[in-house]
């Protein structure tokens, strides 16, 4: 190559680095904008005089807050962030350690089926629980033939309340425990443990003073998720009558719109979740100190023998008992005898949520592409941190991106629309406000979290030494992403669309809040028709959520038990 056709092709791969370098900070500008857009709404609202920095209005609506429903809401959200810290722990940690240190019946099948919950929204459980154990379900209209008992003779637990909402909201988040605390149990070693038991150590004090301290990063790691998960749900609360944060966001919003009122509500929500993210990341501080296979021998499960081995059994069967495989079995049976399965209206609901939740996860799987690719080509400076702030955006709850994108939205279409009205003299009415062009943004912001986590991790896997040869073959930094890294990334961007996809189709609050007239989806269906009272009606859309949820949910057993077997070959080698 001559020394004129080397310097053109080092311009344009600087050039190339520059322009994909600069693009990825406009993307990540981008999707900060709506976020950004809250503490102003919050602390600034227009008002001529000022009150010590916070203007006027603010902070009226701040003393109409506090003297209102905030201690409601404080205390609510408190309670039930403890409740389901307490549920998914008990739930989670023991079946964790049950499944990878003793073999017992069904271990296997119990593996997958523990992790089957994570297919169904909290809100859909909540309805299906609501039509059972309500006054008018099945099991209370038994105990009052069987007892001839009337109502108020007799007690049975109301499930609309903030105790029925920590236990549904349990079952359904306790897998981000399960998971996370199962993969530090797989990794401890074996003569960890029989050291302990020459000690004179039991079982139990093998598991709470041994792995316990070992797994705990993990495990606060997965409560941390489970957590901004109950602090970011909605539907649930709402239909239950629990006064949280998110129902205030909504109600104050949406119903009375009043902005600043849901700013501030959204500030203060987004404290609880930014405490969560620090209590996330302090705990995740020595997790490096983790002992490795490499060191000794993974542990090899244990053969539990007589009671023991149900015990296990049992206590590994009730969590996807109740929080998967009794809610599927009630929508099955409400799904068949409902009219709504085969109607056009549902064909078209269906149609609008997959092609929704389809472009949602394209838009949002490249622009991971883009942002991990440039990450990787410069990993310090701005792109590195803009990349690392909006990865947050999915610890925030739909209610907050929802504001602050129909806010940010509003403004365009007041400002740019109206001046290029002005300019050709036509009617473009609303071009991005109140279309699914808002949609899918939220979902943008709230999901590229996922999709860049996994490219991002498929990108750890390929030696740089490809990307420096590529360079020295003329490719740019766009051909070599291109040509090499996604062909090589298509497990990562499979996996990537796949769950975006499915978390689109959940998505209650933001899809709530910023859809067009006349537009809804499987999740708005199924909330109007809770709502309404029409549970049975709920059922299908509320049943084809959870049967696509369940895609992905395979998929990770899929991926956990290939990645069981790798490990027990490595152990195997070195026995």
């Amino acid at each position: 190559m001559s020394q004129t056709s080397l310097t053109s092709s080092r311009l344009r791969g600087v050039f190339s680095a520059n322009l994909l370098s600069s693009g990825a900070i406009m993307v990540a500008l981008v999707l900060l904008v709506p976020i950004l857009m809250i503490p102003g709404l919050a602390w600034f609202v227009a008002d001529d005089s000022a009150i010590n920095g916070l203007s006027a209005g603010a902070a009226s609506v701040w003393l109409h807050l506090w003297q209102t429903v905030l201690g409601d809401y404080l205390f609510n959200s408190f309670a039930l962030m403890l409740g389901v810290g307490v549920g998914v722990l008990m739930l989670g940690v023991p079946a964790a350690w049950l499944t990878s240190r003793y073999e017992f019946p069904m271990r296997r099948a119990l593996s997958l089926l523990l992790l089957l919950p994570m297919a169904v929204p909290a809100y859909i459980i909540a309805y299906t629980y609501t039509g059972l154990l309500d006054f008018a379900g099945p099991i209370q209209t038994a105990i009052r033939e069987w007892t001839g008992l009337r109502y108020g003779q007799y007690w049975f637990p109301e499930v609309r309340s903030l105790g029925g909402a920590m236990v549904m909201l349990s079952l359904v988040l306790y897998p981000y425990v399960y998971l996370m605390s199962r993969a530090a149990f797989i990794v401890q070693p074996r003569h960890m443990f029989d050291a302990g038991r020459s000690l004179g150590m039991s079982p139990f004090q093998n598991f709470y003073r041994l792995a316990l301290p070992l797994a705990r990063p993990a495990i606060v790691a997965g409560l941390s998720l489970a957590l901004m998960e109950t602090l970011a749900d909605y539907g649930t609360v709402q239909y239950f009558g629990v006064s949280t944060f998110t129902t205030g966001i909504f109600r104050t919003f949406y119903g009375f719109g009043d902005t600043a009122a849901a700013a501030q509500l959204a500030m203060m929500l987004l404290g609880f979740v930014l405490t969560l993210l620090v209590i996330e990341k302090y705990s995740r501080r020595r997790i490096r100190y983790f002992s490795h296979a490499e060191q000794g021998q993974l542990q090899q499960r244990e053969s539990l023998t007589g009671w023991k081995r149900w015990l296990a059994t049992l206590a590994c069967v009730v969590p996807p008992l109740f929080g998967f495989l009794v809610p599927a079995a009630v929508l099955i049976g409400w799904s068949l005898q409902s009219e709504e399965l085969l109607s056009a209206d549902f064909i078209q609901l269906t149609w609008n949520t997959f092609s929704l939740a389809g472009m949602a996860a394209v838009i949002s799987v490249f622009l991971a592409l883009v942002l991990a690719y440039a990450a990787r080509s410069r990993p310090k400076g701005v792109v590195g941190w803009a990349v690392q702030l909006v990865s947050m955006g999915y610890a925030l709850p739909g209610t907050i991106i929802a504001i602050g994108v129909m806010v940010c939205l509003i403004w365009v279409d007041h400002h740019w629309v109206v001046y290029l009205e002005q300019l050709f003299s036509v009617d473009l009415g609303l071009l991005l406000s109140g279309t699914l062009v808002a949609l899918i943004f939220a979902y943008t912001i709230r999901f590229l979290a996922i999709s860049l986590g996994a490219v991002q991790s498929g990108l750890q896997g390929i030696k740089p030494s490809l990307d420096q040869s590529a360079r020295s073959l003329g490719k740019s930094p766009i051909q070599t992403l291109r040509l090499i890294h996604i062909p090589l990334l298509k497990s990562s961007v499979l996996t990537a669309l796949l769950i975006v996809f499915v978390d689109v189709l959940k998505e209650l609050p933001a899809t709530l809040m910023l859809r067009p007239f006349n537009f809804n989806t499987l999740a708005v269906r199924a909330y109007e028709m809770a709502s309404d009272e029409r549970l049975m009606d709920a059922a299908p859309a509320s049943m084809m959520i959870v049967l696509v949820g369940l895609i992905p949910v395979i998929w990770l057993n899929r991926s956990i038990a290939s990645m069981g077997k790798h490990q027990q070959t490595r152990e195997e080698a070195i026995a």
